[in-house]
């Protein structure tokens, strides 16, 4: 079992992204932060127990890494690889 992935595959596993190409742009462009920190390198390591902050799609999330994947899968399984730890503003006017 490994103990870190990489963040651009991990963004594409947990489907907030379709392909790598976009994960790497997102990560390259500052638009991605673990545990705070700006992360600018596609191989920088994710693993459990990290909080993203992902700022896409004119939206914010904060999740925490709950597992890696070998993968991309379903969206019911790619939900069961992160917590969301925040709303952003767009999910929270869906709900009003």
């Amino acid at each position: 079992m490994k103990l870190a992935q990489r963040i651009d595959k991990w963004l594409v596993y947990a489907r907030f992204v379709k392909h790598r190409s976009l994960a790497c742009e997102l990560v390259e462009g500052g638009h991605i932060r673990i545990n705070r920190a700006r992360v600018t390198k596609t191989s920088h390591p994710v693993k459990p127990e990290d909080v993203l902050t992902i700022a896409i799609h004119n939206d914010v999330k904060v999740v925490k890494v709950l597992a890696e994947a070998e993968k991309r899968g379903s969206a019911p399984v790619a939900r069961q690889l992160y917590e969301e730890l925040q709303a952003g503003p767009a999910t929270e006017k869906m709900g009003a």
